[in-house]
């Protein structure tokens, strides 16, 4: 039989990369063949690659695919990406869904490993680029900020508590006072870091303020999306992007017997739904289309929140849409598309 195609299927995690070596044949056959586990640094990596080196045809180039987990792929993606390797970074919900469709009946980092060696495979997969460094930038900014709100209104509640005391203690009381002006101070300075990096590149500019023109999204909006998306690199549609923010609806159903609520998956980017909840809420109270979406939607269900997700997801459609095909928005194209 011939040899059609080798991909390495990696898992990672913070401290090691779990990997099953797959090949296929002529006639379609799969076949797992070498599994192994190095450590997720530097001498592991090219421990990792000799071990590859090894066991591999070298008239075939090796596809290796991982899933984009955080941050700890990004040492060896980079790696491989200096090395000039076939490299596939697919999101984690894609995976999740292919596994699904497999008869495993207990998931480890192994069948984890195996199951990403088969899906580079049976699949056509793009070749990953490396993120462009404003956008790594502004995904390291806009998270430092979530940071700095979040201990924000923690010490805000501290100091409503102590105020609230009979007895309030004052220089406990001064103290988170200082701290909330110093975080303040460190928001602003980060805003304005933001500010200044999008300065530096007319393209991005010129995309974010097309994605200014949505009602209730700001430049700081704009960012966050642009950041944690790469770019939309590897978003093919809206519904894979919804489904990468976790705010596509999941139902259960089994025949007549068993129905569960719909509700969001919330497994995705919880900074990119962070992003949108104020936005949604802002654009709810002052544009006339978003509002009669978010009427119809509880009338329909009576659940504000189904609402106002809902608005969320059409936030970041829109702004995909935007930002893809670098125009701005017409709070009238869905009318004019109605009268066509």
């Amino acid at each position: 039989m011939k040899l059609l195609k080798q991909v390495l299927g990696v898992d990672v995690a913070q401290k090691e990369l779990v990997v099953t070596l797959g090949r296929m044949y002529d006639d379609l056959t799969i076949e797992l063949y070498a599994f192994s586990v190095f450590k997720n640094t530097e001498t592991g990596i090219l421990k990792l690659s000799e071990w590859v080196n090894k066991l591999t045809d070298k008239t075939i180039k090796v596809r290796y695919v991982m899933e984009a987990t955080g941050v700890y792929h990004q040492r060896f993606a980079y790696y491989l990406d200096e090395k000039q390797e076939d490299l596939s970074i697919v999101l984690p919900n894609k995976i999740s869904n292919y596994m699904r469709t497999l008869d495993i009946k207990t998931i480890t980092d192994k069948t984890c490993s195996e199951a990403i060696a088969r899906f580079g495979l049976e699949r056509k997969l793009e070749n990953w680029k490396k993120p462009k460094d404003i956008h790594r930038v502004l995904k390291q900014l806009t998270r430092e900020r979530r940071q700095i709100t979040d201990e924000r209104t923690i010490v805000k509640n501290q100091l409503h508590a102590e105020k609230t005391e009979a007895m309030p203690h004052l220089s406990s009381i001064q103290r988170l006072e200082r701290r909330i002006m110093f975080l303040n101070t460190l928001e602003k300075e980060i805003k304005n870091e933001i500010k200044s990096s999008i300065k530096e590149h007319k393209e991005l500019m010129t995309d974010i303020a097309n994605i200014c023109t949505i009602p209730g999204v700001s430049i700081l909006t704009a960012a966050t999306v642009i950041g944690e998306t790469n770019g939309f690199e590897l978003i093919r549609s809206k519904k894979q992007l919804t489904s990468y923010a976790g705010l596509d609806v999941v139902e259960k159903q089994s025949g007549t017997s068993v129905k569960g609520k719909p509700k969001i998956s919330k497994k995705g980017n919880r900074y990119l739904r962070s992003a949108l909840h104020l936005p949604a809420l802002s654009t709810i109270k002052w544009n006339d289309n978003f509002r009669d979406q978010y009427a119809r939607i509880v009338a329909k269900h009576g659940i504000k929140m189904k609402g106002c997700v809902s608005v969320q997801r059409k936030l970041l459609e829109l702004i995909y849409v935007l930002y893809k095909n670098k125009t701005v928005y017409d709070k009238d194209y869905e009318s004019k598309k109605i009268a066509c």
